[in-house]
């Protein structure tokens, strides 16, 4: 039996949190003298707290928390393995640990290769350099001779298709080129193993659809060893033929992709009743928070059927927001998903020209889908709010990638059977009701 090319034996990493205490700056204060003890060296810290407070009151001030622990696995010379679970269930930190960027507290791991990382927009870049400098530099930091840099230089051009800044500095680029360039490098250098964090979600569909089929590639033809985190379900199980899912830290599913993203599935629905007020205050979002979705209710406006939304039919949604000024809205989007994460309609004010203003406090926004062109099944409801309609996830006001799950219901068995995936055309309004 060949060696593994990943070993990872009961890996563990910890991080200590602290915690403010009472007093110090967390009210408004100035530091107190347990605030001053709490941050000192350790050596000193536990000599001065032995001294001058008891050890009660500084397990208050720190928790452990283990971002992983006990994590075994072993990982086969060109195997694509996906990496799924909700956020903070630890992907992140085991992909730095194995790309060497962080040290793991507990276990160990061996690589037996060269290691490729993409972990976020522009790893490795200096965003004073052009593009093409940072080709080399990126490439070098790699392993990689100038030669082979050289040689591979036009095929990463070509694929990232920055040819026209190359000599600009990547500080200048947009959030997609920089993800380009990245993964361009990362990919055409040859590295053995190629680890890759979501960042394709940057880029557009086309360019999406581009890496897949690169990364596929690299395995089938040339032995590559791929590991790879994302969201959506439907990339993972097109490239992936294992996967591993992450829960608090642990490996808690190592199976065939299909087997796994059920299991994933399943264990994260959360679906919500209809016509009744759902509170959107704790979910995970992006954006900076000058106007936030706080509740949603939805309806198919059909009491017969206790208000399910159905194949053909209308789908209401009263929106409150609660904004900190008063803001025009040019971008108020609502955006369906299936359940492997795939969008099959972006409902979005920007394509109609419309612009929503929101007055400072609470407002509730009617949004109505005329028809729902998709078939019976369970859907993921997405919200997208942005003052210009081109933000990124992080510039928006507001964005709500999964705010939870709901289902469309069939009144008439022959709808729809045959239609095909992708987006799905609609109609609908929007209007200020207070």
């Amino acid at each position: 039996m060949t060696e593994p090319i990943i070993q990872v034996e009961n890996l563990g990493k910890k991080y200590i949190i602290g915690h403010q205490l009472k007093g110090g700056r967390a009210n408004g204060g100035l530091p107190t003298l347990r605030d001053r003890i709490a941050s000192a060296p350790g050596w000193l810290k536990d000599r001065t707290i032995s001294r001058l407070t008891n050890k009660k009151a500084a397990s208050r001030a720190y928790e452990e928390f283990w971002a992983l622990k006990d994590v075994s696995f072993e990982i086969q010379r060109g195997e694509r393995v996906g990496i799924i679970g909700r956020n903070g269930a630890g992907k992140s930190t085991l992909f730095k640990v194995l790309s060497r960027i962080t040290e793991p507290t507990t276990g160990r791991i061996s690589l037996n290769g060269r290691v490729a990382s993409l972990l976020e927009v522009g790893t490795g870049f200096h965003p004073e350099l052009t593009g093409r400098e940072n080709i080399y530099l990126n490439g070098a930091v790699l392993g990689m001779s100038k030669v082979e840099i050289k040689r591979k230089f036009d095929e990463i051009v070509d694929f990232a298709e920055v040819e026209n800044f190359l000599d600009t500095p990547v500080k200048r680029y947009s959030s997609g080129m920089y993800v380009r360039l990245a993964f361009a490098v990362a990919a055409h250098l040859e590295p053995e193993i190629l680890i890759v964090d979501e960042v394709l979600a940057v880029g557009d569909i086309q360019f999406q659809k581009k890496c897949l089929g690169k990364m596929e590639n690299l395995s089938e033809s040339n032995g590559r060893t791929l590991l790879f985190v994302s969201h959506n379900m439907d990339a993972i199980q097109r490239l992936c033929s294992r996967c591993l899912m992450m829960k608090n830290g642990q490996l808690v599913i190592d199976s065939d992709t299909s087997n796994a993203v059920q299991k994933y599935i399943s264990i994260n629905s959360d679906r919500a009743i209809p016509n009744q007020r759902i509170d959107l205050t704790n979910v995970t979002r992006k954006g900076t928070g000058e106007a936030q979705f706080v509740a949603l209710q939805y309806s198919s406006l059909n009491s017969d059927i206790a208000y399910h939304p159905y194949v053909n039919g209308p789908l209401e949604f009263l929106l409150t927001v609660e904004s900190k000024a008063e803001i025009s809205v040019n971008a108020l989007a609502v955006t369906i998903y299936s359940q492997s994460g795939i969008k099959l309609v972006n409902a979005d004010t920007v394509t109609i020209g419309q612009s929503v203003e929101l007055k400072k406090g609470k407002n509730i926004l009617r949004f109505v889908i005329e028809r729902l062109f998709l078939n019976a099944g369970t859907y993921v409801l997405g919200l997208w709010l942005d003052k210009i309609g081109n933000s990124t996830a992080q510039n928006a006001l507001d964005y709500i990638e999964s705010a939870f799950e709901f289902e469309i219901i069939d009144l008439e068995p022959e709808n729809f059977k045959d239609s095909p995936g992708g987006f799905v055309a609609c109609q609908f309004t929007v209007s200020n009701i207070s």
